[in-house]
């Protein structure tokens, strides 16, 4: 639902009008205010399963990473925010951040190792909104979890099914590859990874 529907809003404007509790998710989409409803039952249960996987192989190991409980990611036309269902961060270079720790944002795609989106009705801004804008901010891998296979035949293919998407960033652009049934995803930035969508689902 577009909440600021008469005039466009800033960046900054959209930040200091977030409110800190709500039943609800807000995203910036340039300039209007964009209200979801917060993850419930199994799309909740997926983002947390991942989350909580990625959460054990980085404590496992020597990577630099976190992820945090809630951030905003500024588009780099400054015009939209958004805020991923999990995204991992490289903390060695989060100093270089200067909105991080006052207002859990980031402008720096080289901070960002790892953005999820899980899909649920609004599928074409995972697809396609958000894949453009995380490219263009070189975020350097983008998941796609698309477990009810809500996606456009253009997306996941014919027939249509529950679908893993990989973007990975090479020479500036995603290369994708696509995960289905029992496949183990392959993700460059946890090759040690073992997840399926029927894992999820």
């Amino acid at each position: 639902m577009v909440l600021a529907e008469s005039k466009t809003i800033s960046f900054d404007d959209f930040i200091a009008w977030l409110p800190e509790r709500s039943a609800f998710r807000y995203e910036l989409r340039d300039g209007e205010i964009l209200e979801m409803p917060k993850p419930r039952g199994k799309h909740s249960e997926i983002a947390g399963f991942i989350i909580g996987e990625l959460n054990f192989i980085i404590r496992q190991s020597p990577l630099p990473y976190l992820i945090p409980r809630e951030s905003i990611v500024k588009s780099i036309d400054g015009k939209s925010g958004y805020e991923p269902e999990g995204i991992v961060l490289d903390k060695e270079l989060l100093a270089q951040e200067q909105r991080w720790e006052t207002e859990s944002i980031i402008t720096q795609g080289s901070l960002v190792k790892l953005a999820i989106e899980v899909v649920s009705t609004n599928w074409q801004d995972d697809y396609a909104i958000k894949q453009i804008a995380y490219q263009a901010l070189g975020i350097q891998e983008y998941w796609i979890v698309d477990y009810l296979g809500l996606g456009g035949r253009n997306f996941i293919g014919h027939p249509k099914q529950p679908t893993i998407s990989v973007y990975y960033l090479v020479d500036g652009e995603y290369d994708l590859h696509q995960f289905r049934s029992s496949e183990l995803i392959v993700s460059p930035t946890f090759p040690n990874l073992e997840l399926s969508i029927d894992l999820l689902i």
